[in-house]
């Protein structure tokens, strides 16, 4: 299917190592193949290749490494967004991905269309009636939001008078099943008769592992036979470390940073815990549940409780509540699950690749026409 209407131009300045990016990835390739003429402005160089050829990257003219933060790459890819507006005389159609407020404000000024994709619950970003007002505001200025959580729209349609559309996070689950079944070189899960514990997520406050470390600990002092590897990178490494030593958990607990592939580690685990104080739709849930992993999940906005069908495929937990997750923990038994984890398993096939991005091609072809 090819088309030549509007200029699709999809906006994400910053790609991380992190859902949002899968995300991207899948859905920019999969327009590129069915659409004339997608482009994207990004800073990311170092993202080039995982990009279709039928993509045409649009980097600023200035490089600025991730040291700098987002605000100044927004800034530059702001710049080539306006460049591109006017050389194409505003036949264009925004998909942002991010910084979806600032892209809203020039579409408004340049009287542009533009869809906007949020990806993380209003939790995170409106907690004073200044933002709310201006969050509102620039919102209904679109002509459609995407969010990819039932939850999700639901907060968002009331908080916000909204009608936004949800399409559920796109999966690749042939390539998952591929670097599950890599080899791991390092020493980790060897024992068969601990209990393998494994958390994904970057070391950031949203992520809250000091919630699952303390949990760990009571599990510990009850002399479950454990081991736990939490994979990721940030700022809140350093505190995490301070206490596993403080707590002596080191026999227990393993750093092992940012991995490229997590499914092969995911694939040797029994539980997945994710400790967030809030999500948008976690994509590490759904590769947890293909994976058929027990997950124990904290109940945060938004995402977890339709994933794990409120309990039905894994459990919740109130976010914070430390003493729960260890309960949880304590009391794992893997026959008692088991019909728990092949629920969660038949259900994740609606997450393929494939029906998300066709939805988001139909929305995307209903606003390029003139």
């Amino acid at each position: 299917m090819q088309t030549n209407l509007l200029k699709l131009l999809i906006f994400n300045p910053s790609i991380e190592d992190g859902g949002v990016e899968k995300n991207l990835f899948i859905i920019t390739n999969y327009l590129a193949d069915k659409i004339n003429g997608v482009n994207l402005i990004t800073t990311s160089f170092q993202y080039s290749k995982k990009f279709s050829k039928k993509v045409k990257l649009i980097f600023p003219r200035y490089y600025l490494s991730n040291k700098y933060g987002r605000l100044p790459r927004y800034f530059l890819c702001i710049i080539e967004l306006i460049i591109f507006i006017i050389k194409h005389k505003r036949k264009v159609l925004i998909l942002s991905f991010q910084a979806n407020i600032y892209a809203i404000i020039i579409a408004k000024i340049f009287n542009i269309r533009i869809i906007s994709r949020s990806n993380t619950s209003p939790t995170a970003w409106s907690q004073n009636f200044f933002k709310q007002i201006i969050f509102s505001f620039f919102l209904n200025k679109t002509r459609k939001i995407i969010v990819n959580s039932y939850q999700f729209k639901k907060i968002m349609d009331k908080k916000y008078k909204l009608n936004c559309q949800c399409i559920l996070n796109p999966f690749n689950f042939n390539l998952i099943s591929k670097l599950s079944r890599v080899k791991i070189k390092e020493d980790f899960f060897k024992s068969k008769k601990k209990l393998k514990i494994i958390s994904v997520g970057r070391l950031v406050h949203q992520k809250d592992h000091m919630t699952l470390l303390k949990a760990i600990n009571i599990v510990a002092k009850n002399k479950r036979n454990i081991e736990v590897i939490i994979l990721g990178k940030g700022i809140e490494k350093d505190n995490l470390k301070n206490y596993i030593n403080t707590n002596n958990l080191q026999s227990f607990v393993k750093l092992i940073g940012y991995k490229k592939n997590p499914f092969n580690y995911i694939k040797q685990a029994d539980i997945f815990i994710l400790s967030s104080i809030y999500e948008g739709s976690p994509n590490v849930l759904v590769e947890a549940q293909f994976l058929k992993k027990y997950i124990i999940s904290s109940n945060c906005p938004t995402g977890p409780k339709d994933i794990l069908a409120n309990g039905l495929y894994g459990d919740l937990f109130q976010v914070g509540n430390y003493k729960k997750l260890a309960n949880l923990i304590l009391n794992y038994n893997y026959n008692l699950k088991k019909g728990m984890i092949s629920q969660g398993f038949r259900n994740v096939f609606q997450y393929d690749k494939k029906n998300s991005c066709e939805q988001y091609l139909s929305l995307v072809l209903s606003h390029l026409r003139k």
